[in-house]
C-alpha cells in the first residue's frame, strides 16, 4: 500500500478521489491490466508535471493527501512526489496493490548515489498477462518527458513513441530505466526496497529551493501525449516528438498565461493574486539573466 510510503497516510477521502477520477475523465473501476493503463495515461495527459508553484512562493510538502487535493480540485500538478504519490492513494483506493520505491533520476553521466532520493517509484502487483506472468508494473507519471503507459516490469526495450525505453535488471534489488536520447534525462535507477517518506525529504527540500536546483532556476511544465511531450521552461514553449517545435519566448503575461492554461491545462485560479505576481516576476527575470550573459558570451 501506498502507506508504506508515506507511512501516516490514510485512506483516500471518497470525495476527493471521486473528483479526482473525474478530472481524468474516468469511471471508478474493478483493478485489471486495461484499467491500469487508463488510469495512467490520463493523468499525464491530463495532469501536468510542473514546477511553477516554486517560483510562486507556494511550499508544497510530501503529502499525498493535499497533492490529490489540487490535482482534483484546483487543476494543479506537481513533480513526481506529488504525483506519484497522489496517483499512488489513488491506485490504492480503487483496490490496487501499489509499492513506492526510492529512485534517483540522472543525467548522461550515468546514475551516482548522490541522486538518491530525487524520484518517487510506484510498482503495481497482482496483475499477471500472458507477456508478464509475474503481474508486476512499472508506474511512473512523475518523470514528465518519458512514460505514456505502465510497463511490465521485465528487463527489455519498449517503444512508447516519441521515445524507446530500457529497462534494465542490475541486481535483486536495483531496476535500471534508460531514457531515449530525445528525452531530458538520462535515465533513471531505483531499488526494490519498500520506501518511506524520510527517504525523499531532503532531496525535497534541497530541490524545491536550493539555488542551484534546476526547478528553482527554471520554472518549467511539461504534457504528455501518445505521440510527444509539450514542454515549457520559463518562456519558452516547445514540442518533443510528432510536431516538435521550439516557439519564440512568449514575453507577454498574459499570453504566458493562455499559453500554460490552453496547452497544460494550468489556469492559477486557487492561487493568490501575489503568486501570480510573484510566479511571472520569477520566470521573466530569469529569462532575462539568461538573455544577457548570452549576449555577454556572444
Amino acid at each position: 500500500m501506498i502507506a508504506v510510503v508515506f507511512e501516516t497516510a490514510g485512506p483516500l477521502d471518497r470525495a476527493v478521489r471521486d473528483d479526482y477520477l473525474n478530472r481524468l475523465g474516468l469511471d471508478a473501476e474493478p483493478p485489471s491490466v486495461d484499467g491500469l493503463r487508463r488510469l495512467t495515461r490520463r493523468q499525464v495527459e491530463r495532469v501536468p508535471y510542473e514546477t511553477l508553484w516554486i517560483a510562486a512562493g507556494e511550499a508544497w510538502d510530501l503529502d499525498p493527501h493535499r497533492s490529490a487535493a489540487r490535482i482534483a480540485r484546483l487543476g494543479r500538478g506537481g513533480y513526481c512526489y506529488h504525483l506519484n504519490g497522489a496517483l499512488g492513494l489513488l491506485l490504492t483506493s480503487l483496490g490496487y496493490t501499489v509499492h513506492g520505491h526510492v529512485g534517483g533520476v540522472h543525467g548522461a553521466e550515468g546514475p551516482t548515489d548522490a541522486e538518491r532520493g530525487n524520484h518517487l517509484v510506484l510498482t503495481v502487483d497482482g496483475l499477471p498477462t500472458a507477456a508478464n506472468p509475474a503481474g508486476v508494473w512499472y508506474v511512473d507519471t512523475g518523470l514528465g518527458d518519458a512514460l505514456h503507459d505502465p510497463l511490465p516490469l521485465m528487463a527489455g526495450p519498449h517503444d512508447q513513441p516519441p521515445f524507446r525505453l530500457v529497462l534494465e535488471r542490475i541486481d535483486d534489488e536495483t531496476w535500471h530505466l534508460v531514457h531515449d536520447p530525445l528525452g531530458g534525462f538520462g535515465g533513471m535507477v531505483w531499488t526494490a526496497a519498500i520506501a518511506r517518506r524520510s527517504d525523499f525529504e531532503a532531496k525535497h527540500g534541497w530541490l524545491s529551493s536550493s539555488p542551484e536546483s534546476g526547478f528553482v532556476r527554471v520554472p518549467m511544465a511539461e504534457r504528455r501525449d501518445a505521440t510527444g511531450v509539450d514542454v515549457i521552461r520559463g518562456l519558452v514553449l516547445s514540442r518533443i516528438g510528432a510536431g516538435a517545435r521550439t516557439d519564440e519566448p512568449v514575453t507577454r503575461r498574459a499570453d504566458w498565461f493562455d499559453v500554460l492554461a490552453d496547452v497544460f491545462d494550468l489556469t492559477f485560479e486557487a492561487s493568490t493574486p501575489a503568486a501570480r505576481d510573484r510566479l511571472w516576476a520569477t520566470v521573466l527575470a530569469a529569462h532575462q539573466a539568461r538573455e544577457a550573459e548570452s549576449e555577454a558570451e556572444g
